[in-house]
């Protein structure tokens, strides 16, 4: 499949795009480099290959929440405007 001059122009037309006759059939040669790139990858034989996602397998990083106490809670509840049994009071914004 090989992009055409007037494809690349119509593309760029839809981006809003302006560009010289040069630039156009510059981007139609990258464009078909790629592709034809990506013919040589058709070639190659990946029946027995597993499908992956990454090339590295990835482990998430979980870990059980834990409750860590604040060690100068008086002294952080002194800046608050308002305080009620340990915690800060802030008025209601739901109805």
């Amino acid at each position: 499949m090989k992009i055409t001059r007037g494809e690349v122009a119509h593309v760029a037309l839809l981006a809003r795009l302006q560009f010289e006759d040069e630039e156009l059939e510059l981007f139609v040669n990258q464009l078909n480099a790629i592709l034809d790139y990506f013919d040589k990858l058709q070639d190659l034989d990946t029946h027995d290959r597993e499908p992956t996602s990454h090339v590295v397998a990835i482990h998430n990083a979980f870990r059980n929440d834990a409750e860590a106490g604040f060690p100068e809670k008086e002294l952080l509840l002194k800046n608050a405007p308002s305080e009620e049994q340990g915690c800060f009071k802030v008025p209601k914004i739901i109805e």
